[in-house]
């Protein structure tokens, strides 16, 4: 009989979510290679150095330990970062993913420059703390380490959404996760169990070793691809 994963896990295994991952073929190959997708993004890094970069590292390490990790295409722990707000990229020129007032031809190269000018400036709305709320295959599940914490992170983003000219539609349920990787094929249901294992004694080593993880300030990038993200103007 297959292990039944918990709902949060279901989209990640076969028998639950037999679709094919929605960017393979065009941010990653099925090698796990990843592709040209260019754009830009405010995140804030993890501290190097530092005690929860360490979990954060020694959660990817178990993750890529399992029998089937070769189902992931995982990013270089240089790149790993938590997303506050979504800017543009190369193959999701429509709105609402870009702004009304610059046409959807333009450069991507121009669309950096343009944000460089537009966030010249910029008042940040104070700093903040996150905490892990959930472990998938993909990475983490992220939110603000108090109440607090979380309405000073939906203050940036709906400051942020002035000066990059958009909301997209889940710009007030967003989820906050940083990314460890993508999904080649999904998981095999019997693994489930032994995947709900590893990400509950992970849950346990953040609890123990990193309640808070540390997060650099935010910082507008720009990428070429999913394994390197360029810090062009802290904003913090």
């Amino acid at each position: 009989m297959l292990d039944k994963p918990r709902s949060s896990l279901a989209g990640f295994f076969e028998g639950t979510n037999p679709t094919p991952p929605v960017h393979l073929g065009r941010r990653y190959d099925t090698s796990g290679n990843f592709l040209n997708e260019p754009g830009n993004t405010v995140v804030c890094h993890l501290v190097n150095g530092s005690a929860s970069e360490a979990a954060v590292v020694e959660l990817r390490e178990r993750m890529r330990a399992m029998p089937d990790a070769d189902r992931l295409a995982f990013t270089p722990i240089s790149s790993l970062h938590m997303t506050l707000f979504q800017g543009i990229i190369e193959y999701r020129r429509r709105l609402p993913y870009w702004p009304e007032d610059v046409p959807l031809d333009t450069s991507i190269d121009d669309m950096t420059r343009l944000y460089l000018g537009r966030l010249s400036g910029f008042e940040g709305r104070g700093a903040f703390k996150i905490r892990v709320v959930d472990v998938v295959p993909t990475g983490l599940t992220v939110a603000g380490a108090s109440d607090e914490d979380e309405g000073i992170m939906r203050a940036w983003r709906d400051a942020l959404s002035a000066p990059f000219g958009y909301r997209h539609p889940d710009h007030n349920s967003y989820t906050f996760h940083i990314t460890f990787a993508y999904q080649i094929r999904r998981l095999d249901d019997e693994m489930a169990s032994q995947w709900q294992d590893v990400f509950d004694d992970c849950l346990s080593l953040l609890a123990s070793q990193a309640p808070v993880i540390e997060l650099r300030p935010p910082a507008f990038c720009r990428f070429k691809d999913m394994k390197h993200f360029e810090e062009l103007l802290v904003l913090g």
